[in-house]
């Protein structure tokens, strides 16, 4: 009943939240608070208690579960699962909310409420897309996500907010709804084949699909996931929902939101398209490397330091869909340290500009020159998280990005080549930072307050975790490596499909299914 308890606790805080509200400022914030804590703490025991025997537990194994029957008219179950994938996301997901209430617990003043209930929805709609196995109740997790986050941004965000919660809005539900026909058409086609009727992702991965067909549905799942990523070409809805949504909002966008794409290539689109998704590859990691540089050299030209930190999210996340499509252990490895370690560094930046804009009331980077005069202590944690965010060797971000470059140099050379210039372009736009924010001469006469202890609780874990994660990566690497065991045998059955009469791929978490003579499932 774990699993129930991670959705069912962040509901109910979610509506204890907007009630309490009427009566107490502060109740919504502890409510909030502790929520995500005590989901943190679940996750947390969940990941002590397998962590000794990971490397030893068979191949597909769940490290926790739930199905039940739901609909079965439908054949639609409410089936929860995690394995060191989904785990590992977890973690990130419940310390980032809990980083996200505590740095609202000034900024946000009005709709206290409604607010915290939209936060805790969020992460409860999040939470439901790492744990779903059937996918009528995952793309249910994937549009709960989508409402509570368009009235973070429409409602607490800055000037152009409406503006940017549409076009969050449009992207998102278009692209969703391209992902739904897909689920539909899959759960047709299995029943043509097999007389069954299931959304259960176990049943549907093995689906007998001609090559066009397959290629379709595997469009329509890669384009829903490439838009919450985001790749270029789009990408174009993220710079302005980062800009104008407020601090929490951007943190949970670009720490979690985005992380959501990534899961679904990894955990929908080979397994159940494998050979569309092979064939696709060489296209999906050049838009990739054209996203890492991209996002790169267009964060170097912001001035605004939301949308600077956005870009860089477009060229950090083109590492985790090029890690992901070259397929190999050291690239799957990387694509899944980056996609911890950019949470934590991108969420730890959205969170400091959030700092520097509620004492100086600016985001431009001129009008920020000689803070390290006046705030030394939060100019120093800049200076780190910037450093993260340029892959600084010793720290996690450097760990999933050469892992990355290191899988893809088996695959294409100069993909490779290409993807390490965008390492050296976040060189000029992390020092351009810090060097324009921080140094020099404090010319406007600054004198705002430093560091407050809720804020240092705030951001020294964070830079703690990064250090942690870049010296001593292996515990992550354990856990993830049943699961990339898994996903890889995709790769190899792909070369050597399975002749008529013999059995064909294995589920990810279940039995061999046997293909009888004829191309149908029994």
């Amino acid at each position: 009943m774990i699993l129930v308890w991670l959705i069912v606790i962040l509901l109910v805080a979610g509506i204890l939240a907007w009630w309490t509200a009427r009566w107490s400022a502060q109740l919504p914030r502890w409510i909030s608070l502790g929520g995500a804590s005590i989901n943190f703490i679940l996750v947390l025991a969940l990941w002590v208690r397998h962590s000794a025997q990971v490397l030893f537990l068979p191949q597909n194994t769940w490290f926790d579960e739930v199905n039940w029957i739901w609909i079965p008219q439908l054949g639609i179950h409410f089936h929860l699962a995690v394995d060191g994938l989904s785990l590992l996301l977890l973690l990130l997901t419940f310390l980032l909310g809990i980083m996200s209430v505590l740095d609202s617990w000034r900024e946000i003043q009005h709709g206290l409420g409604f607010f915290h209930f939209n936060l805790m929805w969020i992460l409860a709609g999040i939470t439901g897309v790492f744990l779903a196995m059937d996918l009528f109740l995952f793309y249910f997790s994937w549009e709960l996500m989508l409402v509570p986050m368009y009235f973070l941004i429409a409602v607490w965000g800055h000037e152009r907010r409406i503006y940017a919660a549409v076009k969050f809005f449009i992207f998102t539900q278009l692209s969703g709804l391209l992902m739904l026909i897909a689920i539909l058409a899959l759960y047709f086609i299995h029943h043509r084949a097999t007389g069954v009727f299931t959304f259960e992702y176990e049943e549907l991965v093995g689906t007998p699909l001609t090559p066009h067909i397959a290629l379709l549905l595997m469009l329509g799942f890669f384009v829903a996931f490439a838009v919450k990523l985001p790749m270029v070409p789009l990408h174009a809805w993220l710079p302005d929902a980062h800009t104008e949504a407020p601090t929490a909002g951007s943190v949970i966008l670009a720490g979690l939101l985005l992380k959501t794409g990534a899961y679904g290539l990894l955990r929908f689109v080979m397994p159940l398209f494998p050979d569309a998704a092979h064939a696709f590859a060489p296209v999906a990691m050049t838009l990739a490397v054209i996203g890492i540089v991209y996002g790169a050299v267009l964060a170097f030209a912001q001035t605004d330091l939301k949308r600077l930190v956005a870009y860089t999210s477009i060229s950090h996340l083109g590492f985790v869909l090029l890690g992901i499509f070259a397929w190999n252990e050291w690239a799957l490895q990387g694509a899944v340290m980056v996609m911890l370690c950019h949470g934590i560094s991108t969420g730890a930046l959205f969170i400091l500009v959030g700092q520097l804009q509620e004492r100086t009331h600016t985001r431009e980077v001129d009008r920020l020159s000689g803070l390290w005069a006046t705030i030394p202590w939060l100019s120093g944690v800049g200076l780190f998280f910037a450093l993260a965010s340029m892959g600084l060797p010793g720290l996690g971000d450097f760990i999933g990005e050469f892992l990355v470059l290191l899988g893809t140099y088996v695959a294409h050379i100069w993909l490779t080549v290409v993807a390490a210039l965008g390492i050296l372009a976040s060189t000029f736009y992390a020092l351009r930072f810090v060097q324009r924010a921080f140094h020099g001469p404090n010319i406007h006469k600054w004198s705002i307050q430093d560091l407050v202890a809720r804020e240092t609780v705030i951001l020294v874990p964070m830079m703690a975790l990064l250090v942690w994660l870049g010296l001593y990566p292996q515990p992550v690497f354990n856990t993830f490596r049943p699961v990339m065991t898994s996903l890889q045998q995709y790769a190899k059955e792909e070369s050597n499909p399975a002749p008529s009469g013999t059995p064909i791929k294995p589920l990810p978490h279940g039995e061999d299914r046997v293909a009888p003579r004829g191309g149908m499932q029994e």
